[in-house]
């Protein structure tokens, strides 16, 4: 059960920057043209990092691979996306977006605390080999 649980909560908590990581890559002009009308500088530096932070971050999350450095640092994205992008508290929709950065930052330290269970790479690098 331990297995099951840990693959559906990396899972679960990686969708989101998997897709989001692919959709940017995928549009990459829209993405930066987007970053450059929210105001953020370094556009050509600032796109691709997000895009490897959360495709790649996504991805390594998914199969358990490095799994407390990669929460982490997906942690502090997310929170910084939440200050960044989300802080029109007089948009209700803003607030439900900065309030589920929150918990999605919320769900990753559980990673940072636990690592990526049994069923993930960390576990598997972590066996003694068998010679």
């Amino acid at each position: 059960m331990d297995k099951l649980i840990s693959v559906a909560a990396r899972l679960l908590m990686a969708q989101i920057f998997i897709i989001s990581g692919w959709q940017k890559l995928t549009g990459y002009s829209g993405t930066e043209g987007y970053f450059a009308h929210m105001g953020i500088p370094l556009v050509g530096v600032v796109t691709p990092l997000v895009i490897l932070i959360e495709l790649g971050g996504g991805l390594a999350l998914l199969f358990g691979f490095k799994t407390r450095w990669v929460a982490a640092v997906i942690a502090l994205f997310t929170l910084a996306a939440a200050l960044v992008a989300h802080t029109n508290f007089a948009d209700q929709g803003q607030m439900i977006n900065f309030m589920k950065n929150l918990s999605i930052a919320g769900g990753l330290l559980w990673f940072v605390r636990n690592g990526g269970g049994t069923a993930s790479v960390d576990a598997a690098m972590e066996r003694p080999s068998r010679s």
